[in-house]
């Protein structure tokens, strides 16, 4: 099956059935009886409401599924909410609700969600999502892929239709495999019969599920509406975009995080590097190749971070407690300078992450920006190759480097919050850390220790970058995380930060000469 077959396929959302007069067998799927590895009946559901209407009454049917592991969270389609209007799913109440797309949306269009009804909404946003007041017992989300799925990929639909008006509806698997993208950036699966079924009404917001890896790969949204056993689906970068915007905290639970690959809180490999000058040396010898190719990289990096918007989601808390307080904030970065808003109402800008109701805490601040330039532009950073090093059986280059207090590299600052103003305090101070990069030597990691004079002690900070990849665009290295914790009367106090939801621009300046 090629692309070009789903240009001008008509779509039936709402999964509509038709009696067809032939079936090709998808002969070459894996048998019908082939082994779960998952139990997929605790994490899809039934999402049914009655309606009366005077002596009448309707039923409206359609699937959700557990977002999240405790089964808090249902995710379903936009069609499928504006269809039923549940109150209740599982017999729990729902206590909030947002969708995803709506008449009004840019690119939305009119299509059949039913034999007679008509909506109006941007197929690939074909989504939904609810909060019930408590999670349902004995439920459970599941794992999500975000890899590109590859033409003639098995995989399985899961998802509960309506065989009738009395009758009983049971969860029911269909076979496919992947044909390709829509234009309306739909994913289209051909799934063969099961037990004589075919996917019908109710079954929008099923699940497909890669077979190999047991990982939901799309939302079941709608199916050919020419005779053929085609079903649509909406990609799970979709429901991950439309998540984060919605719910950052609930995403950065529930998603993987693509090329996250090191942790924010892991330890440097390596103990600090000395200083090894001699007072009377003036110049250091010349750096290694590596070194150069390294200060290379880190400019590159810090050119790459200079026009973006994206969530930055905030905790802070002390010792190894639960966080104490928590935040989201959009930064916008343009030409490089940075603001910061309160997400999602806030209207006023700020120069720097405030600081939360506590007593006692510590700010992540820009050092995933301001790092790599000093690796990149700092000529008194001494900087060092050591062994190369692995983590999770991949290879990294590790280098190390200090900076001096009289060198004037790093800087400190402390504040104490007087209510109408704020005293601030800013000294130099000794640094050191380590940066691991990948066999290219594109950084993944940066480290930042700080020699600290007063009652702070032991500041230390950890970046990680990941790669940022969208069709028809470059791969970009953006930043992914900071872990920060410092001591303060014997006290680890930390605050740990995520990025999420990115958008990347170009910055473009007019000079005009009069």
């Amino acid at each position: 099956m090629t692309f070009r077959r789903f240009l001008s396929l008509p779509l039936f959302f709402f999964c509509a059935s038709f009696v067809s007069p032939s079936q090709e067998l998808l002969s070459d799927l894996l048998p019908a009886d082939a082994p779960l590895a998952h139990d997929f009946d605790n994490t899809v559901l039934k999402i049914t409401e009655l309606k009366f209407q005077g002596a009448d009454f309707e039923v409206e049917s359609g699937t959700g599924f557990c977002l999240d592991p405790r089964c808090q969270w249902v995710a379903t389609n936009y069609h499928v909410a504006r269809m039923t209007k549940p109150r209740k799913i599982a017999g729990e109440k729902i206590v909030w609700q947002r969708l995803a797309t709506g008449l009004d949306d840019e690119g939305a269009a009119q299509v059949r969600v039913a034999t007679a009804s008509f909506m109006r909404f941007v197929y690939s946003r074909d989504l939904a999502l609810y909060k019930l007041a408590h999670p349902l017992p004995h439920h459970h989300g599941a794992a999500y892929s975000l890899e590109e799925l590859q033409v003639g990929q098995s995989v399985d639909v899961y998802t509960y239709p309506v065989e009738g008006l009395l009758a009983k509806r049971t969860l029911i698997r269909f076979l496919g495999r992947f044909a390709g993208r829509t234009t309306s950036d739909l994913l289209a699966f051909d799934y063969q019969l099961s037990d004589g079924h075919r996917i019908r009404p109710g079954s929008s917001g099923g699940i497909v599920v890669d077979h190999e890896s047991q990982k939901i790969v799309g939302v079941l949204s709608a199916i050919a509406d020419n005779h053929e056993l085609t079903a649509f689906a909406v990609p799970v970068q979709s429901l991950v975009d439309f998540v984060t915007a919605v719910q950052p905290l609930l995403a950065k639970q529930v998603f993987p995080s693509p090329e996250a690959g090191i942790s924010a809180t892991s330890s440097d490999l390596y103990t600090k590097l000395e200083p090894a000058r001699s007072p009377t040396l003036r110049h250091r010898p010349d750096e290694s190749p590596a070194v150069k190719l390294l200060r290379q990289k880190a400019q590159l990096l810090a050119d790459g971070m200079r026009n973006f918007i994206a969530l930055q989601s905030v905790e802070w808390g002390s010792g190894n407690r639960p966080a104490s307080a928590s935040a989201v904030y959009e930064i916008r970065i343009l030409d490089g300078d940075v603001k910061f808003r309160e997400y999602p109402a806030g209207r006023k800008d700020l120069q720097n992450l405030p600081f939360p109701p506590l007593n006692t805490a510590i700010v992540a601040g820009g050092e995933w920006a301001e790092l790599p330039r000093l690796v990149a532009l700092e000529p008194h950073l001494e900087i060092e190759q050591m062994p190369d090093g692995s983590i999770d059986g991949r290879p990294i280059k590790v280098f190390r480097y200090r900076g001096d207090a009289e060198d004037n590299v790093c800087r400190w600052r402390s504040s104490v919050d007087l209510g109408f103003f704020s005293l601030n305090k800013d000294v130099t101070v000794s640094c050191y850390g380590e940066v691991w990069t990948d066999e290219d030597t594109n950084i993944r990691r940066m480290s930042e220790h700080y020699e600290l004079p007063g009652k702070w002690k032991d500041y230390q900070a950890v970046m990680t970058y990941g790669w940022l990849r969208r069709p028809g665009e470059i791969p970009r290295l953006i930043p992914a995380a900071i872990a920060s914790q410092a001591e303060w009367n014997r006290k680890t106090h930390w605050c740990r930060s995520q990025f999420l939801h990115y958008q990347v621009f170009s910055s473009q300046v007019r000079m005009t000469m009069k």
